[in-house]
């Protein structure tokens, strides 16, 4: 059901009618073949100008999910992307996957302290120092995912540009020994800061999904700190879960980071007074 767009002061309304179009294309509202409405509906649905309808169409054109035909109107590409891939990977084939499927630009690698939330997490004492690799993922010429990784500094000697062009971290760490054992992940959803944007090449405060993975060996020592920033534009995430762990942790736990309301003793007094 469409609705009118907010006119949300910083927010590309072109933008919102792409995520909108895009969601509807790939849920088959708007079918492989089917022609979309036309711009006078478009912009009746939901409130916006032909210009925003135009760079909306035209983004949507660029990804190939539509295609105009002169004097017929805009229909849906004939051959959509799948829209869910098989869900039968574990985690170290999902990461050759990911290697795989895509090409990495090393942007910097540095050893040095890392912040605090870091290091705790990575257990390291204040001075110890770790290895930090920034990397950025393209799959072809469009950029899919930046990721930041931060290793102890005893387990990262062998992970410096060079190796991180020529093969993906968890190939150098399992190299030298390392077995991974459990994975702690968190996903949340974050605006995209100038660095982000200009790297996914998204507009500034556009939404990004932050995946963020700590990683253990098989003796239970934390061995790489790992956060992922992706646009749900262009990517998505997909879990495999046993039937047995769904009402576990293992499927995921959702936090509130909301302080429970305290009533005032004034409005507690009002409450009774009421009642009485």
């Amino acid at each position: 059901m469409n609705a009118q767009l907010p006119h949300t002061p910083g927010t590309a309304l072109h933008r919102q009618l792409f995520v909108i179009l895009r969601d509807q294309i790939l849920r088959g509202v708007y079918p492989a073949g089917g022609m979309i409405p036309n711009e006078e509906a478009l912009c009746a649905a939901f409130g916006v100008s032909r210009i925003t309808v135009r760079r909306a169409v035209a983004d949507l054109e660029v990804q190939g999910l539509l295609e105009k035909r002169q004097g017929r109107g805009t229909f849906v590409t004939a051959e959509l992307p799948q829209l869910r891939p098989s869900a039968t990977l574990g985690f170290v084939e999902s990461l050759r996957k990911t290697a795989t499927e895509t090409e990495v630009e090393v942007l910097s690698v540095s050893t040095k302290e890392p912040p605090a939330d870091i290091a705790q997490q990575l257990d390291l004492v204040a001075g110890l120092r770790a290895v930090h690799a920034v990397r950025l993922r393209r799959r072809g010429p469009t950029p899919v995912m930046v990721t930041e990784a931060w290793v102890p500094e005893a387990i990262g000697r062998n992970v410096t540009s060079k190796e991180l062009k020529r093969r993906a971290l968890y190939e150098i760490l399992i190299a030298q020994g390392i077995q991974f054992g459990r994975v702690v992940q968190e996903i949340a959803a974050v605006a995209a800061i100038p660095f982000y944007a200009q790297q996914l090449n998204c507009e500034l405060s556009s939404p990004l999904l932050k995946i963020t993975r700590l990683l253990y060996d098989t003796e239970q020592r934390p061995v790489q700190h790992l956060t992922i920033h992706i646009s749900p534009e262009r990517s998505r995430v997909l879990m495999d879960i046993s039937i047995d762990a769904v009402n576990t942790l293992a499927a995921g736990s959702i936090f509130h980071d909301v302080a429970p309301q305290v009533e005032s003793s004034s409005s507690l007094a009002r409450r009774g007074s009421s009642r009485a």
